[in-house]
């Protein structure tokens, strides 16, 4: 029998944290977009939900607790990562204190006016798509 090899692209989560009219970023210490602020995020992996991909990610890379969750879209365009990672994107609550961990290098909240120029992926088009949600 003859195998067959599939070359499936991989997914991902992000989330979209807002507080007080401002939003979380990351700086990613990693490639792809290493030094590049984004929302923090990262693959899902195997025996694991979206949401607990989310939950995981959310600790890891900021040491918030996730509380809420609901889904603003899915983005799927080849381009938007090396990878061609497509990613579920959601409009999260979280308790805790923020603390850049795993791959972020620092964190930071940002108005909606001041947003970094560097922004990794496709996450500008996300946040406006936040912006109409």
């Amino acid at each position: 029998m003859v195998r067959k090899t599939f070359h499936n692209r991989p997914f991902s989560i992000d989330g979209l944290l807002v507080k007080n009219q401002k939003l979380l970023l990351i700086k990613r210490g990693k490639y792809p977009y290493q030094n590049y602020w984004a929302l923090p995020g990262g693959h899902v992996g195997f025996n694991e939900t979206c949401e607990e991909a989310l939950k995981r990610e959310l600790k890891e890379e900021t040491n918030l607790s996730l509380t809420s969750h609901k889904l603003l879209g899915l983005y799927s365009k080849p381009q938007r990562s090396p990878t061609q990672a497509i990613s579920a994107v959601y409009v999260i609550d979280a308790l805790g204190k923020p603390k850049a961990g795993d791959d972020a290098v620092d964190l930071k909240f940002f108005s909606f006016n001041k947003l970094p120029q560097n922004l990794a992926f496709d996450h500008s088009e996300i946040i406006k798509d936040y912006l109409k949600f």
